[in-house]
């Protein structure tokens, strides 16, 4: 399923830009973000190490291998912006997000109004060029989205374990007037080898709210996350609420080991979503099963907040989440699958309609 993108309501404002999905179903690389447009305002003062790449930055795209102060910047990950950059006085490998200039203010206005939170990613550093802005985050130990992949479903305490950690960093943005939008599986990353410990990997698309109004215009969202008010005729909605709904997509996901929503044709998965219509497996517990409800409501009055899942009894009777063995995580990574892996079949029955894990 390709990415469709949804004619915003006449009339309607946009805070920030038009629809955009960028479909999480068919390829483990999202759709590069466009460059913002319109005017930019000044760069409110932000309090990472910012400062002057010390070479200069050519207009085009960044080649490898290329030089950046201490950094060298390696081949380029997968979709393009982001490159494996290595810290040449230390070692130490980082991710380089790089930017057009001109979204400096988008980039770091969410990382100057957030406070620092143990589960979101800031950057270590940030080098501004003369066309472009370097960020680098430590390199992460995978993601959400391929542990699940490679899986296939997760033990409801390890899951409790990791979902408390994504709660708490979508209740620390909220709580501080951050609307994260687009949020999916891969954008919760590893922070060690042993894949416990879990911080939102950036802040990339976050809306920072003047007051306490959290409603939005633009509709921005990955199709299998996205809230049905979104795809609803509605000229604005909840932006927490939304953040709410992927959560609670996100959580089904890594119990069930497929998405709540699923169809080969975007018009067949966005009515599933408007009409709410998904099936809960037997084999999750009563509190479980309780959760996903309260977070996948087509009213997203009825949702709970992000702060409230944190004292939701599935999670607070969870504390103390089952820790796989290194054994188990080889295993999982490494083990062959005696049915064709999941891109062979996706690239071989493209349009056959398949869920996300098989």
């Amino acid at each position: 399923m390709r990415a469709t993108p949804l004619a915003a309501p006449m009339g309607a404002s946009s805070r920030k830009k038009q629809l955009k999905l960028d479909d999480d179903l068919d390829t483990e690389c999202p759709t590069r973000k466009q460059a913002r447009s319109g005017p930019q305002p000044r760069l409110p003062p932000c309090p990472l190490p910012l400062r002057p790449s010390p070479t200069p930055v050519r207009a085009s795209t960044v080649t490898t291998a290329s030089r950046l102060g201490p950094y060298v910047l390696l081949e380029p990950e997968e979709g393009g912006r982001a490159y494996r950059a290595l810290h040449c006085p230390t070692g130490v490998e980082y991710t380089c997000q790089v930017y057009p200039v001109c979204e400096a203010l988008a980039v770091l206005e969410p990382y100057s109004r957030l406070p620092p939170h143990r589960h979101v990613a800031r950057p270590a550093e940030v080098l501004a060029g003369t066309h472009h802005l370097y960020t680098f985050f430590p390199r992460p130990h995978g993601d959400m989205h391929s542990l699940v992949r490679h899986r296939r479903c997760l033990p409801e305490p390890e899951a409790a374990g990791l979902f408390r950690q994504m709660a708490t960093a979508v209740a620390h943005c909220h709580q501080h007037g951050l609307v994260l939008r687009d949020l999916k599986l891969r954008r919760f990353v590893f922070t060690n080898c042993e894949r416990t410990k879990l911080v939102l990997e950036n802040l990339e698309d976050a809306y920072v709210l003047t007051g306490p109004d959290d409603s939005l215009w633009d509709k921005h969202a990955c199709p299998a996350y996205v809230g049905p008010e979104i795809l609803s005729s509605r000229a604005s909605y909840s932006g927490k609420a939304a953040d709410v709904w992927s959560l609670g997509v996100a959580l089904y996901t890594m119990l069930a080991g497929h998405y709540p929503f699923q169809d080969s044709e975007p018009a067949l998965l966005f009515g599933k979503i408007l009409r709410g219509a998904y099936a809960l497996p037997q084999s999750l517990s009563a509190p479980a099963r309780c959760l996903i409800r309260c977070l996948l409501r087509r009213e997203p009055a009825e949702r709970l907040t992000a702060s409230g899942i944190l004292l939701h009894p599935w999670l607070r009777e969870n504390l103390v989440p089952s820790v796989p063995s290194r054994a188990h995580l080889w295993e999982a990574d490494q083990v062959v699958p005696e049915r064709p892996g999941l891109e062979e079949v996706e690239e071989e029955e493209g349009e056959r309609e398949m869920g996300l894990y098989g």
